[in-house]
């Protein structure tokens, strides 16, 4: 059943404005609010809703239209935190909704506020169409995605996983619009990095400031090491995303002839194709004495570290010892999450390729491998979900809406909009019907 586009447009924007005039910075979150703003809309709608709050103040919505349990479930993921926003640098009030040059500016309008008011419009549609899918049509709108201190989706999933326990899931991480050599490209996030940040410790020699030659500086030890992280950079290798990438471009370069290749993508390109070839590492922290006096004989220094999926810190560590030598320094994983992929040639991929073909008959759909973090690794870690990231964009650029993420000005075009609420009604009529 089509739906007129300027109510559709109306619906959604007037949702996300009310959103984004919700204060929900990370921390505190203080994500019931839009919850309870949500739960209105879609009870309204007669769409069923609960909400789960590991504390009061933090609560996930989820909303459900039950299946008729003759296909598979499909989740509408979004979340509801934002980071914070320093309204000195913006051109408007971060938490006015504005409505602007065609957009509404706010913090999370691209990130993931916009998302998540088309998607909550998407369920409100079809609970007043009585639309009865063949499996449930579940949409959350969690909290805590951009902290991560098991709040949100990974409560949610440990906790009370029937709640979000789906076979599809769509999610943030993709929908830009490229051109590559004339042809228009959608590219949709179908597997994650690992974030596995490691920590060196470099060892030196204390003593007084005044006396330097006496003493052995760490700091000065870990700068020397910060030089050679920052030009590590092993052979690119071709992953199952990247081939089906260059597959969808015309074709697969040959691994000796990858880096040249990737080397004659336009540079918007070529910056989100880069991080998918290997490992990447960046120093971002990094302390020593705390004295001005003091030579330190310990620096610590901290570096973001990024794993392509199916790989694991022991995998990457020895060509890093060997990249760095082995003296003078102990390294020490922090962390490592996500790093989870999902399948490529599944009825969610012929979804998005079918909605993409009849909205521009030119363009293609490609996987890409997202260097960020989203919470689609909990589904795929959880319950072997299939989640993409896939909300299209092609009204604003993608190196602009890549600059207005986390930054000043954030705002989402209402085409952009609109074309992500579509995209989601027809993903949920073709899986549902």
């Amino acid at each position: 059943m089509a739906v007129s586009v300027a109510p559709l447009r109306d619906e959604a924007v007037s949702l996300l404005q009310a959103l984004l005039r919700l204060d929900t910075v990370n921390p505190p979150g203080n994500e019931t609010e839009a919850a309870e703003l949500v739960r209105g809309f879609l009870e309204e709608a007669g769409v069923a809703c609960e909400l789960y709050a590991r504390v009061p103040e933090r609560a996930n919505l989820v909303a459900r239209i039950h299946g008729r349990g003759e296909g598979p479930s499909l989740l509408l993921l979004s979340h509801t935190d934002t980071v914070v926003a320093d309204p000195a640098e913006w051109s408007v009030d971060p938490w006015s909704g504005e409505l602007r040059d065609g957009c509404v500016w706010g913090r999370g309008a691209l990130d993931m506020k916009g998302h998540a008011a088309a998607a909550a419009v998407t369920m409100a549609v079809l609970a007043r169409e009585g639309f009865e899918p063949a499996g449930d049509l579940v949409f959350a709108a969690t909290a805590d995605e951009e902290v991560g201190q098991d709040y949100g989706l990974s409560w949610l999933c440990r906790e009370h996983p029937d709640a979000v326990r789906t076979d599809y899931c769509v999610n943030e991480g993709g929908g830009d619009w490229v051109l590559v050599d004339g042809q228009p490209v959608y590219l949709c996030s179908t597997a994650e990095k690992m974030s596995a940040p490691f920590r060196l410790r470099v060892h030196g020699r204390s003593g007084h400031a005044s006396m330097p030659g006496i003493a052995d500086n760490a700091l000065v030890r870990a700068a020397r090491l910060v030089e050679r992280l920052a030009d590590f950079s092993p052979p690119p290798r071709l992953t199952p995303e990247t081939e089906a990438f260059f597959t969808a471009l015309g074709s697969v370069p040959a691994p000796a002839a990858l880096a040249e290749s990737v080397a004659g993508l336009p540079p918007d390109v070529r910056a989100m194709v880069e991080p998918m070839l290997g490992t990447t590492v960046s120093p971002t922290m990094i302390s020593a004495s705390q004295r001005v006096n003091v030579v330190p004989g310990l620096c610590e220094l901290v570096c973001d570290c990024r794993l392509l999926p199916g790989d694991s810190p022991a995998d990457v560590e020895p060509a890093l010892r060997q990249y760095l030598g082995a003296d003078g320094y102990d390294l020490e994983w922090v962390e490592a999450v996500g790093g989870t992929r999902s399948p490529l040639e599944t009825p969610l991929w012929e979804a998005i390729e079918a909605f993409v073909a009849a909205e521009e008959p030119r363009a293609c759909v490609a996987p890409v491998v997202s260097a960020g973090f989203t919470d689609s690794h909990f589904l795929r870690e959880a319950f072997g979900t299939v989640a993409y990231g896939f909300f299209p964009m092609r009204a604003m650029e993608p190196e602009l809406a890549a600059r207005l993420v986390h930054s000043a000005d954030e705002r989402i075009a209402v085409d952009d909009l609109e074309l992500g609420t579509r995209f989601l009604l027809h993903v949920a009529r073709t899986l549902g019907g």
